[in-house]
Parts: C-alpha cells; structure tokens; sequence
C-alpha cells in the first residue's frame, strides 16, 4: 500500500513538473523576444485544413466529371439531380460515386493507419504493412485464386488474413508483459519473407489467368469497386478512425520516451498493442476493399507532420483526409487514359520521388 502511494506521488509530481518547465520555457521565449509559437501552430494547422480540403472537392469534382465517358458540368449537375441521359445517371451512381468513396475510405484508412503506426514504432519509415498485413492478405488471396475458390469471399478473406497475420507478429513481439518494438518490427520482417516465398512459388504454379487475377489485388486496384464492397468496410473502418483518434494522447505521451511515459502512468504494452490493433483494422478493412496500394501510408503522414508538426491530436485527423484526397486523385488519373492502370501503381510512381525528396530535406536538415 505504502509502494502504491509513494508512486502515485512520483507520478504526480513527474506531471507537475513537466508543466512548470512548460510555463518556464514560455516565459523564456516572452523574455528572449520570441513570439510564443501556439498562434503560428494554429495558423499552419488552418493552412493544412483548408489546403486539404480544397484539393479534396477539386479533385471530387473532378473524378466525377472525367473518365472513359467526360461529363460537362452540366450534365454532371443533371446527373447528380438524377435527371437527363438514364446511362449517365447509371454511370455517375453506379460506377464513379462508389468508386470515389471507395478511394476516399481506403485513403483515409491507410493514412491514418500509417500515422498510428509511425508514432507507436517511433519510426518514421514505418508504414501500415510493417506488421506483416500486406504478406497475409496477399497469401490467402494467392491461394484462394490459385484453387479457384470461394472466389465471392476473396475481401473478407483478406481481411481475415491480414488480421491473424497482424496477430502472429505481435505475438512475436512481446517480451514478458511489454510489447518490444525491435522484436515487432523483425517478426514482421520474418513474417513477410517467409509469406512472400509462399506466394512467389504459387504464382510460379499459376495458371496466365490467375496470375492478372492475383495481382490486380497484389498491385491494388479500385476498378469495379460498388456499394456493395464499400457498404461492407466502411462502418468497421469509420469506427476503427474514431478509435485511433482516441488514442493521440497515448501516441503523444509515447513520443516522450519509455520512461517518462510510465512516469506519466502510460501502460506501455496496453498502449502498444490497442495502437497496434486499432492500425491494424484500419489496413486490413482498406485491404479488404481496394487490395495492396503502397506508400499511402508511408508518405501522407510525412507531409502532414511537415505541415502541422508532431502533436497527434491534429496529425492523426489530417492523415485521414490527405490519405482521402491522395488515394482519390491517384484514383482519377489512373483512369484518364486509354487504358485504366491499377491505382496502386499510380499510388508508387506518385509517392517514390516524393518521398525520396523527403528523405532528401530531412538528411540535409541533419546536416545543417
């Protein structure tokens, strides 16, 4: 009892003392002449807002009004009113619209999911497949199409596979009762090359008609996507966005390092695997839907943090939606040419060199 109370006491005044040397450094700042940064932080976090939200209804009004049949805007206004060309009607309801939600929700899932998972690993490279999710669902999407069965079950399959996969990684991971972030991100190391030898040899004993099949989902694409795939993963994944935004004070706390965190009485491996599991779901539901599209995850979260800094309250809610506009504009010109290109290409050629010019300004900021 008296241990008990002698913590809780630390604990106290570990809190306390954090926030005297806040207000400390604030004074320091007003001393020095520096202006106090909360005001400039809220004028960048409105830029990002409405940078943001201005390139989603662009690029929304975009994807609606371009593809294999243009649409003016007239008759896309006649269409959305369900009015004019019955096959326009058709077109804009049962193809485009479901599509773009479809991008939107698996944008949006991928985003934040990549944000949920570089804030937990304390690893900015580290992106919603490190946990082994892509190598699972890939492998029972492999086998389900290379024995040609239950064809109609291939999305939830995938989720199914992505989730145990996800699970037999963190179950690498643990070390006693903590959840150590070296030996997760080897398990999904492991995980992966040893799933990825299992696919590499059943797409060997493939027939030419499964392989296209297989890697549509491997290479990820949103063509055919309706209300049906998207009226399945969106409730689980708009549930699972709430729920990572719930945890940005964990991954805040977390930030600050091991020891600090559970002096501010942060359960580490709690923490670590509701993070973990919460990112999880998001990918998986995202899998589910749209197949593997790559580097959503690893470079929104990049740009945001650039934008906004490190504080997870704002960055988890704005790699949601730079997720959403991304993976909806990778979506639109993968299907402004003759022939349609699978998204999650699109998603690669868009995100390599970005990233590679993120590398860049973070090596030369070391530097200097």
């Amino acid at each position: 009892m008296e241990m008990s109370i002698h913590l809780l006491v630390l604990n106290r005044a570990a809190y306390y003392f954090r926030i005297y040397l806040d207000e400390k450094m604030k004074m320091l700042s007003k001393q020095s002449g520096k202006q106090v940064p909360e005001t400039l932080t809220q004028r960048r976090v409105f830029f990002a807002v409405m940078v943001l939200l201005l390139g989603l209804v662009l690029t929304l009004l975009l994807s609606l009004s371009q593809g294999a049949v243009p649409f003016s805007f007239d008759e896309m206004l006649q269409a959305l009113l369900r009015r004019g060309d019955p096959l326009k009607q058709t077109i804009l309801w049962d193809l485009r619209i479901p599509r773009i939600f479809a991008a939107m929700v698996v944008g949006a899932a991928l985003g934040m999911s990549g944000a949920l998972l570089q804030g937990m690993l304390r690893n900015s490279l580290a992106d919603p497949f490190i946990l082994g999710i892509s190598a699972g669902a890939g492998l029972v999407v492999i086998v389900m199409v290379v024995l040609q069965v239950f064809q109609a079950w291939i999305p939830l399959a995938a989720w199914i596979g992505a989730i145990i996969t996800t699970a037999i990684v963190i179950f690498l991971g643990r070390s006693g009762s903590k959840l150590s972030v070296e030996l997760l991100i080897l398990g999904g190391v492991a995980v992966s090359s040893l799933f990825g030898a299992v696919q590499s040899t059943l797409l060997l004993l493939a027939e030419d008609g499964q392989i296209q099949q297989a890697l549509n989902w491997l290479i990820g694409s949103l063509n055919g996507r309706g209300w049906r795939e998207v009226n399945a993963a969106a409730p689980y994944i708009i549930i699972a966005l709430i729920a990572g935004w719930l945890l940005a004070r964990s991954l805040n706390l977390l930030a600050l390092g091991d020891d600090l965190a559970v002096s501010l009485g942060v359960n580490l491996g709690r923490s670590r695997i509701l993070i973990a599991g919460v990112a999880t779901l998001l990918a998986a539901g995202a899998v589910s839907v749209s197949g593997l599209v790559g580097f959503i995850g690893l470079v929104v979260p990049h740009g945001v943090r650039l934008l906004v800094g490190n504080d997870h309250r704002i960055l988890l809610p704005l790699s949601a939606l730079g997720g959403a506009w991304l993976l909806m504009f990778a979506d639109l010109l993968s299907r402004l040419g003759s022939v349609e290109l699978p998204v999650g290409s699109v998603t690669a050629l868009l995100g390599s060199p970005l990233f590679i010019w993120l590398l860049y300004q973070r090596k030369t900021g070391t530097e200097n």
